[in-house]
Parts: C-alpha cells; structure tokens; sequence
C-alpha cells in the first residue's frame, strides 16, 4: 500500500466504523424506549435494504448469487453480530460492550491467517493477544461478568468472522452487492423473531430507527470498499477505532464512563490495535 492509499484506508475506515457505532447508540435508545433487539436489527436491515436498493446497482444476473452459500453464511455472521450486540446494549453501557466486542480482530485475524493466507508475524501476534487480556479486563469472566457482557463477547465472534468473510468475498462480489445481500437476508432471518408488540411510534424513534439503519448500513458499505484493497490483517486493527467512538458517545450521550478496571482494559485494546496496525503499515 502506498502512502496516499494508505491514508485513504485509515480515513474510510475510521468513517466507517464511527458510523456503525452511530447506529449502535441509535439502537440502545431505542432498546431503552422498549422496543426489542430483534425488532430493531429487523428494522435496521430492512428499511436499509428498502432505502438503498435503488442504488446498488442490481440486475437479473445477481440474483442466482443471492443463494450463494458464502454470501448466506456472511449474511448469518452480520446478522448474528447485530442481533447479539444490540441485546447487550440493551444492559450494558456503550463503552464496555464495545470493548468485549473486540475479541473479533482477534478471530479475524487467527482465521484470516489460516482462510485466507494471510501474513502473520510474531509482533502482530503478541500484540492481538495483548488486546485480548485488555477485553478480559472489561469482561471481567468469573468475577463480574453479566450476561449482557456475553452477549458482547459472542457478538464480537461473529463480527470476526464477518470481517473475514468479507474480505474472502470482496474479490467475487461487488461491494454495493454485498451490502444488499446482507441487508435482505437479515431481514428474512430476523422477521420470526422481530414479530410482537411495540412501542407507539412518534417523530423521535421513527428518526432513531432511520438513524440505526442508514448509518450501519452506510458504514458497512464503507467497510466493503475498503475491504477490496486492503488485507484483512490490516484493515482488522482499524476496528479499533469504534472504542473511541463508543467511549464518547456513551458519556456524550447516556453519560456512561466505565469503571478503572473497564477504562485499563480499553486504553490496552486501543494501544494494542494501533501498534498492530503501525506494524502492518511497515510491513511486519
């Protein structure tokens, strides 16, 4: 990667995943205004499939890859990752799901290394797992965990996979394509279970709603492009930047600020995904 593209990926992806945690806070407000997490991942995947079909790009000839096996399973990765982290958002504050979250750089890129053939070295490798005692600390397993926070961590192994998934797809498939298939199948996943009584809809949540789902939808896409010249080992690191993100937003917007054991946790997982990427950018 040259310098300038390189640059280019960093600011896509760090616009990229500010937006999907958009969407995520979007979504715990409306958790807290009682609507289910199914109903609101239902939503989010749905109205983002019916505001942006128009522009995908879609023709005939696409729709046999709709059935494809590997687009399916992509679409089950995301759909589980959403489903899961909007329940744990639902309990638990914005900053410490996403921290449990990040054990999915750790799976993408221990799958991207043996999937994909990915390059992997021993720095990078320390420094994944050195990431992983910092989601320990926010975890807290055995002393202090809740369920709220398995949810997350379970959340975060589907999105590993999503995001190796991806990357194993995005020389097959458009980017705009992909975006789609996982927007109408998580619909048709999610419809069972997002079935049952809500809240009575005014301006405020029908915004909430529009917000969750075109800022994870847009961010998504983002992601995909990027995901077409950059390897996963390194676009996984940038990942990170959503606990910047979330950390801001929860005390912005719910004024959560994790406890000493959470915020040591996220200071390692942030340090240890930006010296695993400085590492990737030169080459090691």
């Amino acid at each position: 990667m040259t310098q300038t593209i390189r640059f280019q990926a960093v600011f896509i992806m760090v616009l990229a995943m500010t937006l999907i945690v958009v969407g995520d806070t979007a979504g715990k407000l409306l958790t807290a205004a009682g609507f289910s997490p199914f109903f609101i991942g239902w939503s989010r995947f749905l109205l983002g499939a019916l505001l942006l079909a128009p522009f995908m790009g879609l023709t005939c000839a696409d729709i046999p890859s709709f059935f494809s096996w590997r687009v399916i399973l992509r679409a089950c990765f995301v759909t589980g990752a959403i489903s899961c982290i909007l329940t744990a958002l639902s309990t638990e504050p914005i900053a410490n799901v996403f921290g449990a979250f990040f054990i999915g750089p750790l799976i993408s890129y221990f799958l991207s290394a043996i999937i994909l053939k990915e390059q992997i070295t021993w720095r990078r490798t320390a420094l994944i797992l050195i990431g992983f005692c910092g989601v320990v600390l926010v975890v807290k397993p055995g002393f202090g965990m809740t369920t709220g926070m398995g949810f997350a961590v379970l959340a975060g192994c589907f999105y590993g996979c999503f995001l190796v998934a991806t990357r194993w797809l995005s020389g097959s498939y458009r980017p705009r394509f992909l975006l789609i298939s996982q927007l109408i199948t998580g619909s048709i996943l999610l419809t069972p279970l997002a079935i049952g009584p809500i809240p009575e809809l005014d301006l405020q949540l029908i915004g909430l709603i529009a917000l969750s789902a075109l800022a994870s939808g847009l961010g998504n896409l983002l992601f995909v492009i990027v995901s077409r010249t950059t390897p996963a080992s390194v676009a996984a690191p940038l990942v990170y930047s959503q606990l910047l993100a979330a950390t801001v937003l929860g005390l912005l917007v719910f004024g959560d600020w994790p406890d000493i054991l959470s915020l040591t946790g996220l200071i390692v997982i942030l340090a240890s995904g930006l010296a695993s990427f400085w590492l990737a950018g030169r080459g090691k």
